[in-house]
């Protein structure tokens, strides 16, 4: 969009929005405000808001490049002319839930009336719920799509819409580039149906909807019952794997969901299942988008992780678990032998459950035939070797959950869905079964939690277990380094850094490189996308790739070694190399 365009579109806006929806006013305040102010008028409407495959996802504010009521309808037209599209009369049912973020429960009414508008059933959460739990409605009241109001892990001023197929997965790439299409055709205030947008409040009990908040139940608009809720809780306590072995349950476990939606399914599956001992970080624990005390909510960042450790030290706890706003993601963190807290990253803890995982099924004869492991490609090498042992085939998919949510349908369509046994990523993401088709940090806690009871009984840690898979398999030091570029400057160059990567390289720091994998070209059957994997000597590999869902690039670095502190020389020689792509 040129320089008068975006004037143009900015004034449009100015003129028509206090018109159309005037429910949130911080977007009129926004666009007055920025009034003559060129640059922020031009990083607001230089683009529209990208949607892809993970919906879209974007900062907070007025704008087509931002994330507001107008560019939510928009995209919530544009899915509602899809779903006409594609599926019969009687099939139209969509599910929507949403987070603890600024405006998600604003975005899900804005939505839910778009869709209703649509002559679309709408089944939205009364209160706020986790992202497998929407997974977890698509299939079981059987929709033709879903969306999930949220940001996941990312800063406060962020927010997103995931869309979910009838599948319960995150669309495929081809049905993103569909919807796309449909919203491109939309004018986003001319081409919006909607019906009486509710101009209520909110329910002042933050995170809760009222009927109000909606319009109010009727023909077109239902609320998902507690009977739902109550069996995903169920699927997940499933997910045991101790077969009647016994185990020490009192385990003191700290707990924080992160100021997000984990609160009430983690500590209902924990204490169902005879987890008592549990304390909850406090400044954590209730819904709040501001996130006061861990302004990156990622349990993959040790800041968002210190004040659960220092409560864990208060508590002299076992165990530290902390799911982020959508409880899709979990981290961890042990004591080791001096007493002091130690995080395992998402690899670490990935490769753990699954060698509980297996190592209990054989144990007890419960090895399905075929047994499957699906994991991405950035995911820690090494798992296939632990899968190897115990004669499970790997499957290596894209990066994205979605990924490996759509192997789970795929085994399911031939009739061996339990033939999957464990998926997982290296950010964080696990799931034991085929109940959802997303990551599941509510399956993800309760595991963990069950495998540190079983070795704990046993006379067992985590990183004693950690060091043994370690010296069995030899050591793999994982790390990820995003690079941001913000902007329409940024946006550009992040396109130039990757077209530079793409002409290829000899070498990385001290490693050769020995085969490129472009994914682009559309490797192994998986869908085309802009992924670079570089395999280097000696079982090393780096992963390059823009990020989908913020303006981010991101790197992988897979460097073996005969130990921990070979690794990490060899790492940073590597990530030195990398670093003059980025300067």
């Amino acid at each position: 969009m040129n320089t008068d365009k975006i004037k143009s579109e900015y004034h449009r806006w100015l003129e028509t929005c206090e018109k159309v929806w005037p429910m949130d006013e911080d977007v009129i305040e926004e666009l007055k405000a920025m009034e003559g102010d060129e640059a922020k008028i031009e990083d607001a409407f230089y683009r529209d808001l990208a949607f892809g495959t993970g919906g879209l996802r974007g900062v907070i504010g007025a704008g087509t490049n931002r994330m507001n009521i107008h560019t939510v309808a928009k995209a919530s037209q544009g899915l509602s002319d899809y779903v006409k599209k594609h599926v019969p009369e009687s099939g139209r049912r969509i599910a929507v839930s949403y987070d603890s973020r600024i405006k998600s429960d604003l975005f899900a009414r804005v939505a839910a009336d778009v869709f209703a508008a649509n002559g679309i059933h709408v089944f939205i959460y009364k209160e706020l719920m986790p992202t497998p739990c929407l997974s977890y409605a698509v299939r079981a009241l059987g929709c033709a799509a879903g969306i999930m109001v949220t940001a996941s892990h990312n800063p406060s001023k962020y927010n997103g819409y995931k869309v979910y197929g009838a599948d319960g997965c995150q669309i495929t790439t081809e049905a993103a580039a569909e919807i796309l299409a449909e919203i491109e055709k939309l004018d986003l205030f001319d081409d919006v149906r909607t019906g009486a947008p509710a101009t209520g409040n909110v329910s002042r009990v933050p995170g809760q909807m009222t009927k109000d908040a909606v319009g109010g139940e009727g023909e077109m608009i239902s609320f998902i019952s507690d009977d739902v809720y109550t069996a995903f809780v169920e699927e997940v306590k499933k997910q045991s794997v101790l077969f009647g072995d016994e185990v020490n349950r009192d385990v003191s476990i700290v707990y924080s969901p992160l100021n997000g939606t984990g609160l009430k399914p983690v500590l209902r599956t924990l204490k169902e299942r005879g987890y008592t001992n549990i304390t909850v970080v406090t400044e954590q624990e209730q819904p709040d988008g501001n996130f006061p005390t861990c302004p990156y909510p990622n349990p993959e960042i040790k800041e968002a992780m210190a004040l659960g450790m220092e409560y864990a030290a208060a508590c002299h706890a076992d165990l530290l678990l902390a799911t982020d706003p959508d409880c899709d993601r979990v981290g961890i963190a042990v004591k080791d032998e001096a007493g002091k807290y130690v995080l395992l990253s998402g690899n670490e803890t990935g490769m753990l459950l699954l060698d509980y995982i297996c190592s209990q099924r054989v144990r007890h004869k419960k090895m399905p035939d075929d047994p499957v492991l699906v994991k991405t490609i950035v995911t820690i090498d090494m798992a296939e070797r632990i899968a190897a042992k115990y004669g499970v085939r790997t499957v290596n998919v894209l990066t994205g959950f979605k990924f490996i949510g759509e192997q789970i349908g795929l085994l399911e369509k031939q009739g061996k869905e339990d033939s999957y046994i464990f998926g997982f990523e290296e950010s964080y993401g696990y799931l034991s079964g085929g109940y959802v088709r997303d990551k599941d940090a509510v399956d993800g806690a309760f595991l963990i939690c069950e495998m540190f009871a079983y070795y704990k009984t046993r006379g067992i840690s985590l990183l004693d277990k950690l060091n043994g898979l370690y010296e069995e398999f030899g050591y793999c030091l994982n790390t990820l380094h995003s690079f941001t570029f913000e902007g329409s400057a940024g946006f550009e160059r992040m396109q130039s850094i990757m077209a530079r990567f793409h002409e290829g390289m000899d070498e990385i720091g001290p490693k050769k490189v020995q085969k490129t994998l472009d994914y682009s070209q559309g490797l192994d059957g998986l869908p085309k996308s802009d992924v670079l994997k570089f395999l280097l000597d000696d079982h090393c590999s780096v992963v390059v790739r823009p990020s989908g869902t913020e303006p981010k690039l991101k790197t992988y670095l897979s460097i073996s070694a005969g130990d921990r502190e070979t690794a990490a020389e060899t790492e940073q020689k590597v990530l030195e190399a990398l670093k003059i792509f980025f300067d």
